[in-house]
Order: C-alpha cells, then sequence, then structure tokens
C-alpha cells in the first residue's frame, strides 16, 4: 500500500491551520472519511431493510426478526474499540482502506444466502458479519478527532457522524425503491448496488486520505481512558442519544408492522424519514455545543426526549399511526442532536482535565487528543449496544404483550436518568469551597459547563 503518512500535525497552531494547509488536508480527509463511513453505516444497517424481504416463506416470526436487527448492532458495538485503536497502528488512511474492503464480506456473503428457505442461524452469521459496519464508525471519528483542532471539533466530528449515519436512510430509501418498482422478493438488488460503492470508497481511500505519524499507538491512552469515570458517564449518555438513534432505525420497520399492521411496502415509505432527519441535524448538534456548551444542549435535548416518548406511549396505547409518527419521528431528530452534542463533550472534558493537571497550549491539546481519541472507541462501543438493549426490549415487549408500549415507558425512564446525570455531573454547581481550603480539580459547572 503506497506509504502517505504526514510527519508533523499542529492543528491547534492558527497559523498552520490556516496559512499552512492544515485545513485544507483536514477537510480532503473528512470527505473521504465520510464516504467511507456512509457505507459502512449503510451494511450496518443492511437487516433493518432485508427483515423487510423476509415474507412468510423464510419462517421468521416478529420476535425472530427484532433478533436479527440487534445481532449487528451487537457485533458492531464490540468491533468499535479494536477499530479505535486500529487507526494508530496501521494509520488512518491505512485502515480505512481495510475496513471499506472488509464491507464485501457480509454483502458478498449475503448475496449468496439470503432466499426463502434459508436456516435461522445462517441468517443469524449473516447477519452478525455486518457488523464490521458499525466498527467503521470507531475509527473514522477517532481519526477525524485527530486532524481537527479543538474549537472545531464539534462541527468536524458531527459532519463525520452525522454523514455516516445517512447511510442508514440511504439503505433504507433503496430497499423501499427495491420493493416498490421489483417486489418484496429480490433482496439481492440491495446487495448489487452497495458492493461497486464499497470498491470505489476503498479506491478513494487509498488515493486522496492521509496517516498522521503524531498518532502513536499507545497502550497508556487506552488504560488511561478506561479508568477514567467519565469515559463511563459519557458511555452512559451516549447510550440514550446514539443508542436510540442506531436502535429505533434498525427497530422503526418492524415495530410499524406489528404495533399499526404496516405491510413492508408501507413501512419502507417511513422508515427512511427518522434516520435522515437524524443524521441531517447531528453536525447542528455539533455546531450548538461549539456556541452553547455541550453539557447545555445534552441537558435540555434529554428532558425533550423524554417529552417526546411520552407522546409515543400515548399514541402506542391509542394506536394512533398520526400521533404515533411525528412523536418517534421527533425522537430521531433529538437523538442526532444529543449524539452531536456529546460528541463535543469528550474532546472538551479531556481538555478540561489537561489543564487541570497545569498543562497549557499543544502540551494540554495533545494529552487531550490522545485520552480523547482513547475514550471516543469505548464511548462508541458502549453507545452502539444501547441498540441492542432497544432491540430487545421491543423483542420482550411485543413477545409478551402484543404491544411496544412497555418498551418504550423503559426508555422515557431511562431518558430522565440520563437528564438526571448529565445535570449532576457537568452542570450543577458545586458547594462553595472554604475559604483557604484546596481543591485539587475543579466540578460541576466550574469545569466541565462550556464542553
Amino acid at each position: 500500500m503506497m506509504s502517505r503518512w504526514i510527519e508533523q500535525w499542529d492543528p491547534e497552531d492558527e497559523r498552520f491551520w490556516n496559512e499552512g494547509g492544515g485545513k485544507r488536508v483536514a477537510f480532503r480527509n473528512l470527505v473521504y472519511s465520510v464516504l467511507s463511513e456512509h457505507i459502512g453505516f449503510s451494511v450496518w444497517s443492511l437487516w433493518s431493510v432485508m427483515v423487510l424481504f423476509m415474507g412468510p416463506a423464510y419462517h421468521v416470526d416478529p420476535a425472530g426478526k427484532f433478533f436479527l436487527v440487534a445481532t449487528p448492532t451487537l457485533v458492531g458495538g464490540v468491533l468499535r474499540v479494536p477499530y479505535t485503536f486500529a487507526v494508530a497502528r496501521f494509520g488512518g488512511r491505512n485502515w480505512t482502506v481495510v475496513s471499506a474492503l472488509l464491507l464485501l464480506v457480509p454483502t458478498i456473503t449475503a448475496s449468496f444466502v439470503v432466499k426463502p428457505g434459508v436456516s435461522y442461524t445462517t441468517l443469524m452469521i449473516v447477519a452478525a458479519l455486518t457488523g464490521v459496519g458499525g466498527g467503521n464508525f470507531a475509527s473514522s471519528m477517532t481519526n477525524i478527532n485527530s486532524f481537527y483542532p479543538l474549537r472545531q471539533k464539534g462541527w468536524a466530528l458531527g459532519l463525520n457522524a452525522g454523514g455516516g449515519n445517512l447511510g442508514v436512510a440511504a439503505i433504507q430509501l433503496i430497499g423501499l425503491l427495491v420493493i416498490a418498482t421489483a417486489g418484496a422478493t429480490h433482496p439481492r438488488i440491495v446487495l448489487a448496488v452497495y458492493i461497486p460503492l464499497i470498491v470505489v470508497a476503498a479506491l478513494l481511500a487509498a488515493l486522496y486520505m492521509d496517516n498522521l505519524v503524531p498518532v502513536k499507538n499507545d497502550t497508556g491512552a487506552a488504560i488511561a481512558a478506561a479508568r477514567d469515570p467519565h469515559t463511563w458517564i459519557m458511555s452512559f449518555l451516549y447510550i440514550g442519544t446514539f443508542g436510540s438513534f442506531i436502535g429505533y432505525s434498525f427497530a422503526f420497520g418492524l415495530v410499524l408492522q406489528n404495533q399499526f399492521g404496516r405491510t413492508p411496502l408501507d413501512a419502507a415509505y417511513l422508515t427512511f424519514i427518522g434516520p435522515l432527519l437524524g443524521s441531517l441535524v447531528r453536525p447542528i448538534g455539533g455546531r450548538l455545543a461549539d456556541r452553547f456548551g455541550g453539557g447545555r444542549i445534552t441537558l435540555w435535548n434529554f428532558l425533550a426526549m423524554a417529552a417526546a416518548t411520552g407522546l409515543v406511549v400515548a399514541a402506542s396505547q391509542q394506536r394512533s399511526l398520526a400521533l404515533f409518527l411525528p412523536g418517534f419521528i421527533a425522537l430521531f431528530v433529538l437523538s442526532g442532536i444529543g449524539n452531536g452534542s456529546t460528541y463535543k463533550m469528550i474532546p472538551g472534558i479531556f481538555h478540561k482535565k489537561a489543564e487541570a493537571k497545569g498543562l497549557t497550549g499543544e502540551a494540554a491539546a495533545a494529552w487531550g487528543r490522545r485520552l480523547s481519541g482513547a475514550s471516543m472507541g469505548l464511548i462508541g462501543a458502549v453507545g452502539a449496544l444501547g441498540g441492542v438493549g432497544i432491540n430487545l426490549a421491543f423483542r420482550e415487549s411485543f413477545l409478551t404483550r402484543q404491544t411496544g408500549t412497555p418498551a418504550f415507558v423503559a426508555f422515557l425512564a431511562f431518558y430522565a436518568l440520563c437528564f438526571l446525570v448529565t445535570w449532576a455531573v457537568y452542570l450543577r454547581r458545586p458547594a462553595s469551597t472554604p475559604q483557604g481550603a484546596e481543591q485539587s480539580e475543579p466540578t460541576g459547572a466550574a469545569a466541565y459547563a462550556e464542553v
């Protein structure tokens, strides 16, 4: 593979950024990172579309379908940890090429085995293979985090992730087009669209992306990030935002079919709307966090998510599709905003911790990049596992009560808990320190309100 390594990289230096070509190089890498991640998300979401093609001839009940769409989420979440550290081990450009080519494994395999009469075990194995698409997010975000200065991370990470998240809506739109034109018995057409796109994404990454020499493989950073309580607090909050986005994306079509009796074509007409809007607003969430502070945006976003879930609970009890759709789509939009604001918080938190250690300037920025990059893999992995929880909650809810209402009530309670955690850890005013007493590290709003 052709070497393409950048020896020196200091995005916090405004002269380097504006006059030395840093901004241009970072944006070029961002563009091709978004493309690769976009296709990765499409492959990861493949089974949210495949289940729409699985009629009675496949002999899979609704509970089995919810389990099928949960499996890629689980595998993708686990893979996010090694994918994060692969960037430093192999280089961001090199790993983007490899991770893109790995997407050929589940797509080509599915093109051979997805047909009536195939065993459920085989379907589970092929669904698990699509988890490699979920890993792409972690490596892509870690890579782009290294290219951009702290003052623009909310926008850059939001744009990178939002462009990737659009892959969910894109594959659902393609599924709709195939069902509407060729019928619900031709899932291979969807795969035929993506296989060449995967090759193109890998080729463009090889030609136009770069590796950063300063991003070294750092086991110490991984250990330090795993030991830091903020990594796990942000993981918990990311379950509420990204876990909701990916879980609802995978389950939306099945909920419409089982809760409201929609046909696969009816469901396909609606399923892409939520993921599309949630993806488009993610950069807005990042931009709002850049301006007002990620903690503040995240706090009020969780309150709005709880309110939207309350509307969905009422609609679910009344079986009112007219009330359900606005509430559920609002959840997608709010999860997208929360995704952007929480990912802005991560580098900000570790930069604040660097300053609390007495570091300044580039030393503080480098320490923050090192720890935030390592923590993103863990946070992204745990957040993705929230999507597994959502699909398993729906599965149990429909299996035992033939309705999604109990699952939505549980989600509402979780959002309320996320609101309280965000307030208590990042926005609550600390008790006044007695005169003369020392405070080794500031807490609450004094330290983290602006992250």
